[in-house]
């Protein structure tokens, strides 16, 4: 591998709930408005937080987990989409606090994603309560392994202008690293959350004023050109040749995808996966559309129907569509959302609303969640997406679950880590439906995308001959 020049920063924090994402948004959107292209990443399985980058870079955000994903994965996935578009810079925005993670050795922490891609680190320290002791924590995150090139320091939520010169100075003496900022408490400047974390971009009013916000006070509290210069300080990196390979000019299949405010959650690899093995996505409302169109398989990715059901509901030619669809045989995937919306109703806010009815279960919603964390799952059953005793990594956040009063239905994994559908099991499967709580990422998970075309092509060629016919929606 050729050794090349690619200047790149994580931002990180020494514990969640510091600004790291504030701090992220407000660099990508300064360095957006002075014509530099970046590329963002986000390391760990989130949804949401990539969403906030594309809105302040102008480009796709791509995870990075090293748990899912692997040394591989993670270094397949940032060598290729570094270079897609031309970027001049990559930022990428750590998980948790800097040493946090499954492992005993932090290999999968965002310390050690830094570590792999030799990536200087930027730290964003909360200065509530504290004062001259934060070089300790500082120094903590420097001595802690896997050892992370902390080049520089950010102190947000500063109460006085006293407090920051104390902080500083301890820090650049016994660190030995600058501090570049101090950036005072502002409840405004505040992203609302809810129970998976922030709000999407769809769901806050003023996203881009935030964002615009986030920069402007960066700017005023920053020195931007020393962070700027950060970047310049990764060590060349080896990287693979770009491979030849890309998106198909010949599509095998077209695959809808629910695609709104409602079901927002895809990892961008995963439909780049589905269209390099041959897929033509369509993308489809599911509060405005009233039918199918013409597809061969239907992917349901996760999101917020909870938050969406009298516009879900109400959309009957749509759910009627799913669901004939899926008796003449057409693929479909569904991932947590996705499964909420292909069961036969959901109980929320007091109000019970109708739903495709391709599962026989009904969905109750809970106060805390049923699964949150990385699934492990190994298949006890053979079906047309997994082979028997095929193992798979995941990630689960939901706080709804199937109510007692729900049917049986045949499911493909047993769980080993983490809750699944019910603590047990996870994956109900019918030959070709597949509906799952587990968020599955492409490049943990290889075959995913070339099965899912593959049963796609397979469900057209049968309609071309007469062996499945779609059913005609009659109005």
């Amino acid at each position: 591998m050729d050794a090349v020049t690619l200047p790149r920063l994580m931002i990180s924090a020494a514990q969640k709930s510091s600004g790291k994402t504030t701090i992220s948004l407000g660099l990508l959107s300064h360095l957006k408005s002075r014509g530099v292209a970046v590329r963002s990443f986000k390391k760990g399985p989130d949804y949401i937080d990539p969403m906030w980058h594309k809105l302040a870079s102008g480009s796709e955000c791509y995870n990075l987990d090293p748990y899912l994903m692997g040394q591989e994965g993670c270094l397949d996935s940032f060598f290729k989409n570094s270079r897609n578009g031309n970027s001049d810079f990559c930022l990428i925005e750590g998980n948790h606090g800097l040493h946090d993670g499954l492992s005993l050795d932090g290999s999968d922490s965002s310390a050690g994603l830094a570590s792999m891609l030799k990536t200087p680190v930027l730290l964003v320290v909360d200065s509530r309560k504290t004062n001259r002791g934060v070089a300790a924590l500082v120094m903590g995150m420097q001595a802690m392994q896997p050892q992370a090139d902390i080049a520089g320091v950010i102190l947000n939520q500063v109460q006085s202008a006293r407090q920051a010169a104390k902080q500083k100075l301890a820090i650049e003496h016994y660190c030995k690293v600058p501090v570049f900022g101090a950036i005072p408490v502002d409840e405004e400047l505040v992203i609302p959350e809810r129970h998976l974390g922030l709000t999407t971009v769809g769901e806050t009013a003023d996203a881009a004023k935030f964002i615009t916000g986030a920069a402007e006070r960066l700017e005023r509290y920053c020195d931007m050109a020393a962070i700027r210069a950060l970047f310049s300080m990764a060590s060349p990196i080896g990287m693979p040749p770009l491979e030849t390979r890309g998106i198909n000019p010949v599509a095998r299949a077209r695959v809808g995808v629910f695609r709104d405010a409602a079901f927002c959650f895809y990892y961008p690899d995963n439909l780049a996966a589905l269209q390099e093995h041959g897929a033509e996505l369509i993308f489809i409302d599911s509060m405005s559309e009233s039918s199918l169109p013409d597809i061969d398989g239907l992917y349901l990715g996760g999101g917020f129907p909870e938050s969406f059901f009298d516009a879900i509901s109400s959309r009957r030619g749509l759910l009627r569509d799913v669901r004939e669809r899926v008796k003449s045989g057409m693929p479909l995937y569904a991932e947590c959302g996705g499964l909420i919306y292909l069961s036969r109703s959901a109980e929320y806010g007091g109000k019970r609303y109708d739903l495709a009815g391709v599962l026989p279960l009904d969905i109750g919603f809970q106060q805390r969640p049923a699964g949150h964390g990385y699934l492990d799952l190994r298949s006890s059953a053979e079906s047309a997406w997994f082979k028997t005793g095929e193992r798979i990594r995941a990630h689960e956040f939901h706080y709804s679950r199937p109510l007692l009063s729900s049917g049986a239905c045949s499911y493909q994994f047993e769980v080993l880590r983490g809750y699944g559908v019910t603590g047990e099991r996870d994956g109900a499967v019918d030959n070709h439906v597949f509906a799952s709580f587990a968020h599955v990422h492409a490049l943990s998970t290889p075959g995913w995308a070339p099965k899912f075309v593959s049963l796609a092509s397979i469900y057209k060629d049968r309609c071309l001959s007469g062996w499945a016919v779609p059913p005609q929606r009659q109005d």
